[in-house]
């Protein structure tokens, strides 16, 4: 059985044509799984950009590894000059004059000076005057990538590992489950679910929107299982399993909302394969009620139970 042509709707800006094997336009992390090929270093260079959303201990390994290489650097240039053109230096080895030379350099980098050891002559000078001004301008850029990670609103959206089949009143539906772990605040969240599924015999991809039964919610204090209904006019009405897996089904979750913390709309992306449903499984519950409030444990986020879907008849 085919899913129905006639309620396709366009690509959301994802291309239509298939890949040979496993098609994922959309990865868990949320990444679009797209490589851009033939483009120039310059073309593709955005600093900034890679600086703000790299992982924060890739991010101080980057800072820690460039402090040290320029220090080296520059310890190296003073030893290079001279170590008796810098005052104060105790050294009575090759390797203590360098490590005089670095610890000077640190300090100069940083407009700290304890004062113990001075540059003497010119040539010096001139280098420990250029170190500070790039000092000042790296901690200065340094500053700003720190503001501008702190200050970046994201949300911190967890979905549920597996999407499932299960029985909805007396039909059976998709479902999944997404939770804000952190403790701030989103308000009018807005779920948009598609479908991506490559035609039958062919190396076209067709998009369907995934009708919900509740599209949005005001608060997200405590988790929110996605309903969408398999009725009739779901593009899923008939499907089984093996048909799922055959038609390279992906289904793609965007989640709008507006964070209180940072007073701007954030957004969230997934998706799941066809072999991340759990077909016959329903979610187990994750909320407690206490003398104090509502315990929602994070950890069952993904937790199921066996559940008999319903027998419908085409």
């Amino acid at each position: 059985m085919a899913i129905n042509n006639s309620i396709k709707y366009n690509d959301l800006g994802l291309d239509n044509k298939t890949t040979p094997g496993n098609y994922r336009a959309l990865n868990k992390d949320g990444s679009f799984n797209v490589i851009k090929a033939n483009i120039s270093l310059l073309g593709r260079l955005n600093v900034y950009h890679w600086l703000v959303n790299m992982s924060w201990t890739r991010f101080f390994i980057m800072v820690f590894v460039a402090y040290l290489l320029v220090n080296f650097l520059f310890g190296y240039l003073y030893y290079i000059i001279g170590v008796e053109h810098l005052s104060g230096i105790r050294a009575n080895t090759k390797l203590e004059e360098f490590k005089e030379a670095f610890f000077f350099s640190s300090q100069t980098i940083t407009t700290l000076g304890y004062g113990r050891v001075a540059p003497v002559g010119t040539l010096t000078s001139i280098v420990t005057a250029f170190q500070s001004l790039l000092g000042l301008l790296s901690f200065a850029l340094a500053t700003g990538l720190l503001y501008g990670r702190f200050s970046k609103p994201t949300a911190r959206i967890r979905y549920s590992k597996n999407g499932v089949i299960a029985p909805y009143e007396d039909i059976n539906a998709f479902m999944f489950r997404v939770i804000n772990p952190q403790y701030n605040h989103l308000l009018e969240l807005e779920v948009t679910v598609t479908l991506s599924a490559r035609k039958l015999e062919s190396e076209l991809r067709d998009f369907f929107l995934l009708e919900l039964e509740r599209s949005n919610v005001v608060f997200l204090p405590t988790v929110w299982t996605i309903v969408h209904p398999i009725d009739k006019n779901s593009p899923l009405y008939g499907l089984s399993k093996e048909q799922v897996l055959k038609q390279d089904i992906e289904i793609i979750i965007m989640i709008k909302a507006f964070d209180e913390s940072f007073s701007q709309t954030v957004y969230s992306k997934a998706s799941y394969q066809g072999s991340e449903l759990k077909w016959g499984e329903q979610f187990a519950s994750m909320m407690t009620q206490t003398n104090t409030g509502i315990v929602v444990d994070v950890a069952r986020l993904d937790a199921t139970n066996p559940a008999v879907l319903n027998d419908i008849k085409q």
